[in-house]
Order: structure tokens, then C-alpha cells, then sequence
């Protein structure tokens, strides 16, 4: 995140939720796979120093579930974006994004490789049934640039492309406290599924706006009016950590972070089903 003013082999658990009166109040049932926190966990601890060998490092993290990478090269930027694609039934996508470059002060682990290491397992969790709409996970390069690898990403896209993305899903520094939503840069309907599937799981989730600390790659998304939300952990009391010697594995709460992963596979299985539903009309969450 900008800030303003100055693999071993894992395994899937066996275990498959079934989300029942989550979002809209309507029995539901929804499949997707929950991983062992060991593998979430394992993902998290295994980051290069270096923008580069992030950039590999996804790649080899999505190979190793199933999916074949592209890399997208970005005009201005020496790595590329990195995207991954679980078909669906329809053209329509569900975009999940996160960044893999990092400032040079501190590990980086907090902004954002807890996000970014979360795609190729979302990918594994939301994989083996079919999904309404297609998924795409993209690995961004160069948001502490100014949001270089978003913005290409989007401004490259047809404008039927644009049109077909219904949701853009951003993960960005996670795990540090539980999870939280930025509420005032998130489309109302896609931050009420989520506070809907919470409540279910019996998840915390809480808002904090974090427009007077930075901005994120959701924006990018938001200037052509593609419905985004951005998913994080920042609170007042711990935003100095980033950008500091204080961003590294330590500041991550493996608990918090695991309950975010397990909130945010189970979002957008629930996602995939009710987008074309109306207003779920649950309370939002209280932003602090």
C-alpha cells in the first residue's frame, strides 16, 4: 500500500463448508475447500527479499495448484503481472487482486505478501466444483509505484472486458489485526455479502477507512466504475507499521490471518452465487 504523508507439497483438507443463511437470508448452500492452516501459513512464511523473486515464487505457488500462469509485461515496470484463471460457466469474472512488489524498508510481509500469497490458495479452495462466474487472480507489480501494474492491467482491457467484471476483489495487508473492510471504497452490495458470510461463519470483521493512509490497487478499478472492495487489517494503531522495519513475519498474527483466509474463500464462493441477487440488506459493518 502507497502511504501518503511522508513450495513443499500441501494438501487440501478434507473438510467442505456448507454455508447455510448467509448473505441474504435464504438457505443456501455453498462448497469450496478449506486448506490447513499449516499450508496458508506456509505460503505467508515463504517470501524473497526481492520484487523478482516474487514475482517467480507466485508463479511456482499457483503451478503447484493446478493453474498455469500468464504474465502480463507492464510498460514501466521490470516484473509483470501475474494472472491465474479458474473457468466458469459464463464470461462473466469475479477479479481477485493483491501486490507482490514491496518497498525496500522492512520485509514486506504485511504489505502485501499476505495478500498476494492468498491467491493460489483461494484458487485451490474455490477449485474441484463448478462456478458461476470465472475467477481471475492476478498478482499485481508496482503498486507502491502509484498502482503501475493495476492500472495497466485495467486501461488494457476491451471495454466489453470491463463491462464483464462484476466484482473486483482487493486483498491488501492482512493478519496484522482481524479482518476489516475499507467502507467508504467499497461498493455497498459487495460489502454486505461479506458482512453476511461473518456473521455465518462467526468470523470478526469490522470497517476501517484507510483513505487518509494510502491508496491501493482497488482504485485503479474504481475510475472506470468496476464495483470493488478491498479487504485488510489496518487499523490507526497499527498503520506505522508499513513502510518500516516493522512490516515483517513477526507483525502477523497467525490466528487473525487464518481466520481472514477462511472469511475470504468462503466470500467468494458466496460471491459466485449472489451477485445477480438484490441488496442483501444486512447491517454494515461499524467503521471505526
Amino acid at each position: 500500500m502507497p502511504i501518503r504523508h511522508r513450495l513443499p507439497r500441501f494438501f487440501i483438507s478434507s473438510c467442505v463448508f456448507c454455508i447455510l443463511s448467509c448473505a441474504t437470508g435464504a438457505s443456501t448452500r455453498t462448497q469450496y475447500f478449506v486448506l490447513d492452516k499449516e499450508v496458508i501459513l506456509g505460503r505467508l512464511q515463504e517470501a524473497p527479499r526481492k520484487d523478482t523473486d516474487r514475482e517467480v515464487e507466485l508463479g511456482k505457488m499457483f503451478r503447484a495448484v493446478g493453474c498455469q500462469p500468464t504474465e502480463q509485461p507492464v510498460k514501466g515496470l521490470r516484473q509483470p503481472n501475474v494472472i491465474c484463471i479458474l473457468r466458469g460457466t459464463s464470461d462473466s469474472v469475479i477479479l481477485v487482486g493483491a501486490h507482490f512488489d514491496h518497498v525496500n524498508e522492512g520485509d514486506g510481509i504485511i504489505d502485501d505478501w499476505s495478500g498476494v500469497s492468498l491467491l493460489p490458495s483461494l484458487y485451490q479452495s474455490l477449485g474441484g466444483t463448478s462456478r458461476a462466474h470465472t475467477l481471475v487472480f492476478v498478482g499485481f507489480g508496482g503498486e507502491e509505484q502509484g498502482m503501475v501494474g493495476s492500472e495497466f492491467y485495467v486501461k488494457r482491457l476491451t471495454p466489453e472486458q470491463r463491462k464483464n467484471i462484476v466484482a473486483m476483489v482487493n486483498l491488501e495487508c492482512l493478519g496484522v489485526t482481524p479482518t476489516k473492510v475499507w467502507v467508504s471504497h467499497s461498493e455497498p452490495l459487495l460489502m454486505n455479502i461479506l458482512w453476511g458470510v461473518a456473521q455465518s461463519l462467526q468470523l470478526p470483521l469490522s470497517g476501517v477507512n484507510v483513505e487518509k493512509v494510502g491508496t491501493t490497487d482497488s482504485e485503479s478499478f474504481a475510475h472506470y466504475k468496476i464495483p470493488r472492495i478491498t479487504i485488510h487489517s489496518i487499523t490507526q494503531e497499527t498503520w506505522p507499521l508499513l513502510h518500516s522495519k516493522g512490516d515483517n513475519i513477526k507483525a502477523i498474527q497467525d490466528n487473525l490471518y487464518y481466520d481472514s483466509y477462511k472469511l475470504i474463500a468462503a466470500y467468494l464462493a458466496v460471491l459466485d452465487q449472489q451477485l445477480a441477487t438484490s441488496n442483501p440488506g444486512q447491517p454494515k459493518p461499524e467503521v471505526k
